[in-house]
């Protein structure tokens, strides 16, 4: 079956056209056909690019006004023009839409009816930035793809699974029932799409060992992971909690920010911007929340570029022992996202001293995974320590392909 998979932004639209079935996925034998990205919605300059199979990717550069003509600009790339993917649009057989936040209602991947939309129109309060927009999709495809299934894949759903005394804050508990304040947590597709690779990798069942999966790129969090579920994340009531990343604070001390807010005079929507846009990597570098300009300054010898990592790296370590303590023992430990599939000196300094839990990093083999999945951890070591590119469509593809056949979706 031939799925087409959303992620609707406020100005952007992703797409892939990914081919997959159950005898695929037991395979890992998924084919993604074509892919591509509309960049600047809302403007006489939008960017799109579309890329066929392993073919040269094409761009241009076009009108594009709303969220309705972006998604048919894709589908007239699939369908037509030398880099056509499919005959027609009836040879998508689904489509498979990312949803930041399902709050408490989604436990899982779920076919889309006006009911279920409902049900994500009422979590916009938990994710007003991303919710709404990743809702235009659904009412773009219902328009333009009417007989054709939808499903909602949520980053929040794989952590349903956490028990009480990881979710709940130290608050009163009526502003729990009063207004769902509790830890969510994020990347939910891209942990649990890791967590299962390793398993496949190495022969697992899903009940077997004990995982704590690192997505480190410009938004980072770490879950823990026992028998397939999470039992515990970093990213809390929102993406802001946990590690310090490309411009996020991650923890803190709550008071720090009433502090700052008065000795500067911030209004609150000051004070949202500080600690989502001007902190972590960047704030602390004064340079750049990308990684890779902030290693280029460290190897050159900047020291607020190896402050700002070396701060990285420290919560990663903090997290991951605190996890090891959660789970009783570790038997894999996997990075992925940007940073983690292709900074070897940040796995590195990340599990720095961490033989203490059964962790320990081959510096070759380190040094010579980048983009690529392998082993990193040498034979002596307990825990298996490697590195799996995350692949978010591709899960969402599957999702969205075993709700309309009714299979059971694993973890």
């Amino acid at each position: 079956m031939k799925a087409l998979v959303l992620n609707c932004g406020s100005s952007t639209v992703k797409f892939q056209l990914i081919e997959t079935d159950p005898d695929l996925i037991s395979q890992n034998q998924d084919r993604i056909l074509a892919k591509g990205i509309v960049e600047k919605i809302g403007t006489t300059e939008a960017i799109i690019s579309y890329q066929h199979g392993d073919e040269k990717p094409v761009k241009s550069v076009e009108e594009v006004l709303d969220h309705r003509t972006a998604v048919a600009k894709c589908l007239a790339l699939l369908t037509s023009g030398d880099h056509a993917a499919i005959r027609d649009e009836s040879d998508i057989g689904v489509v498979g839409h990312r949803v930041v936040h399902g709050g408490e209602r989604f436990s899982s991947s779920t076919l889309m009816d006006e009911q279920v939309v409902a049900q994500i129109r009422d979590c916009i309060d938990l994710a007003p930035l991303h919710n709404p927009h990743n809702l235009k999709g659904y009412q773009v495809c219902a328009q333009l793809l009417p007989d054709v299934p939808q499903v909602a894949v949520f980053d929040t759903s794989f952590h349903q699974t956490m028990p009480p005394s990881a979710y709940i804050y130290g608050l009163p508990f009526v502003l729990y029932r009063r207004h769902q304040i509790r830890r969510y947590g994020f990347h939910g597709t891209s942990h649990r799409f890791v967590a299962y690779r390793f398993r496949q990798i190495l022969g697992l069942n899903r009940e077997d060992g004990n995982l704590i999966t690192c997505h480190l790129g410009n938004g980072a969090s770490i879950c823990a992971i026992r028998a397939g579920k999470s039992v515990d994340t970093s990213m809390g009531f929102t993406p802001l909690e946990g590690l310090v990343m490309g411009s996020r604070s991650g923890d803190m001390d709550p008071s720090v920010i009433l502090h700052v807010m008065a000795k500067e005079e911030l209004s609150i929507n000051e004070a949202t911007t500080l600690l989502n846009k001007h902190s972590g990597l960047y704030g602390i570098s004064g340079i750049s929340s990308d990684m890779r300009e902030l290693m280029e300054e460290y190897r050159a010898g900047n020291d607020r570029a190896k402050l700002a990592i070396d701060v990285f790296c420290y919560r990663i370590k903090k997290y991951i022992g605190a996890y090891a303590g959660v789970l009783g023992k570790v038997d894999g430990l996997i990075f992925t996202g940007g940073i983690g599939e292709n900074a070897p000196l940040v796995r590195a300094k990340s599990c720095d001293s961490l033989e203490f839990f059964g962790i320990e990093i081959d510096s070759a083999l380190n040094e010579a995974t980048i983009r690529k999945e392998g082993e990193i951890s040498p034979s002596s070591s307990k825990t298996k320590v490697y590195v799996i590119p995350t692949n978010e469509e591709l899960l969402i593809a599957r999702d969205a392909v075993r709700a309309v056949l009714g299979v059971p979706q694993p973890v």
